[in-house]
């Protein structure tokens, strides 16, 4: 099923690219577009994730660097019977988190300084089993893809709007609706497929840790503060923000579009989760 997801996500954008190049450029900027769209999908499926890390300054660490973190990711691997990720810390003051990776074996967990500074073990427990969730549901691949081919149409479309005026079949008028429907609409396939993936990845999360309420009182502490702390990178990048745990973008159409479902649905349907089951799973079980 996952594999069908992508598959559809990949054409469905590469549509939505060859389409903004015929309105650029006509059928040769579609030609254009079809080649570069070929290239971003091999790019996203092979490199995406190294992309998305460098973008934003993330590191490897390892126990030596940064022993708690590591050591939780390596419990909670061993819990959902996944192979060790690479661990990564993102220098940004923003608490948040996200995942990439083409595949299980080939996954990155990633963290900011932030989260790191401002939640207890527990939480970030709480976090990475949500993390690892996606890893676990082959999510990553999609939210790579995603935030690459989302990105690149939107730089068609900023193309579009500064040199498409002259081969538009449309005129001004084409390159007024490519520049402005076009991130809409990239914005608008991350959306149909992020809100559903987020409760999926907290369910995944709860039943890794073993403790729903530990990823509660994180989704909670982490929305409350990343609305007051800015995150540059991804404000730079909106076209990743779906990776994120909680949207970490201000301003603009962070609320209109957002790709993450209300805090608040989160955290019922984790405390749902509490009422519901007879014990703890999970290595803190």
């Amino acid at each position: 099923m996952n594999t069908l997801r992508t598959g559809l996500l990949m054409a469905g954008l590469t549509g939505l690219f060859v389409t903004v190049g015929f309105l650029v450029g006509g059928p040769g900027g579609m030609a254009l577009a079809f080649l570069l769209a070929l290239g971003s999908n091999l790019l996203a499926y092979w490199n995406a994730d190294k992309v998305v890390l460098a973008m934003y300054g993330a590191r490897e660490v390892d126990e030596q660097a940064a022993p708690r973190l590591v050591h939780i990711v390596r419990q909670l691997s061993q819990a959902a019977a996944l192979p060790m990720p690479k661990v990564c810390i993102v220098e940004n003051p923003q608490p948040n988190a996200f995942a990439t990776g083409r595949d299980p074996e080939h996954a990155a967990v990633c963290v900011t300084s932030g989260l790191l500074d401002r939640v207890s073990d527990e939480e970030l427990a709480g976090v990475l089993a949500h993390e690892l969730g996606h890893v676990k549901n082959r999510d990553t691949l999609t939210m790579t893809i995603t935030a690459t081919i989302a990105g690149a149409v939107a730089m068609l479309a900023n193309f579009a709007f500064f040199f498409g005026g002259r081969r538009n079949p449309l005129g001004l008028i084409g390159v007024l609706l490519v520049s402005l429907l076009a991130p809409i609409a990239a914005v608008l396939v991350q959306m149909t497929i992020s809100r559903a993936r987020e409760f999926e990845a907290d369910r995944a999360g709860a039943e890794i840790s073993g403790r729903p309420l530990w990823l509660a009182s994180a989704l909670a502490h982490i929305d409350r503060t990343a609305q007051a702390v800015e995150n540059p990178d991804a404000d730079a990048n909106p076209a990743t923000a779906h990776m994120f745990i909680v949207n970490p973008l201000h301003g603009g159409f962070a609320g209109l579009f957002s790709s993450h479902p209300p805090t608040e649905q989160r955290i019922a349907r984790l405390k749902a989760m509490v009422e519901t089951s007879a014990r703890p799973a999970g290595p803190w079980g």
